[in-house]
């Protein structure tokens, strides 16, 4: 077992196992949406709507490295600065600035043919998240509702019947069910994250993927794509 971090190839460091894993090995493989399978922090630009971007992307931004300890406090906190939104920017926001990330489509593709579930887990929004889900053809997604009263965005957070917020536990609650559903070991997993709320998950697997990831993930992380696209994983994880 290799223990320190080395870069495997450029832009990709690995750490705690010595490649090259076998993708038919494992049995489920979860993905973190905003700045992991797409481009952009939904939130931020909902907030880009209200004029209020700059002062929610840093709340964000301090939440996804680790800055800010509780993410349901940080998620309602920026949920509430929406507070008037019009419904119709959510739809603005997924067809004018939604971008799936470099190498998404390769490595779900992968995964599917390989006979892997695969689940999305987002502290991001069900608009976006069935989406995104739908258009990779992912199996299962888990995400957060905003309550949306007479077309506009009321700046709450809804409860769902799994719970409130999808937050770095829920996320990792989330996981662990899949592997329970699956009669499959948590080592039997993958979980790619870019952010702090993404490291219980990323714990709680076989295989921990950090994806242009926050300095504390990219730290914990037994892969780390720093340069290139998702599929870049298939560097390490082969396909065969």
């Amino acid at each position: 077992m290799s223990a320190a971090p080395r870069e495997f190839a450029p832009g990709l460091v690995i750490q705690g196992f010595e490649p090259p894993l076998r993708l038919r090995d494992f049995q489920l493989i979860a993905f973190d949406m905003d700045s992991t399978l797409i481009n952009i922090e939904c939130i931020d630009e909902i907030a880009d709507a209200a004029g209020r971007k700059a002062e929610v992307a840093a709340i964000t931004e301090a939440a996804m490295r680790g800055e800010i300890t509780d993410f349901k406090d940080s998620l309602r906190r920026r949920v509430a600065l929406l507070a008037g939104v019009p419904a119709g920017a959510l739809e603005a926001v997924y067809t004018e600035r939604l971008r799936l990330n470099p190498g998404a489509e390769t490595l779900l593709a992968a995964c599917r043919d390989a006979g892997l579930r695969t689940l999305l887990v987002s502290g991001g929004f069900t608009f976006f998240a069935d989406r995104v889900r739908a258009r990779l053809q992912m199996d299962q997604a888990r995400s957060n509702l905003l309550e949306i009263v007479d077309g506009h965005l009321t700046g709450r957070v809804l409860a769902q019947d799994w719970g409130d917020i999808c937050d770095g536990e829920e996320k990792r609650r989330t996981v662990l069910a899949a592997c329970a559903d699956l009669g499959c070991a948590p080592a039997q997993a993958i979980a790619v994250g870019d952010g702090a709320n993404d490291l219980p998950m990323m714990g709680a697997v076989g295989l921990s993927v950090a994806f242009q990831a926050k300095p504390k993930v990219r730290a914990q992380a037994m892969v780390a794509i720093n340069d290139g696209g998702l599929d870049r994983l298939l560097e390490i994880v082969t396909a065969r």
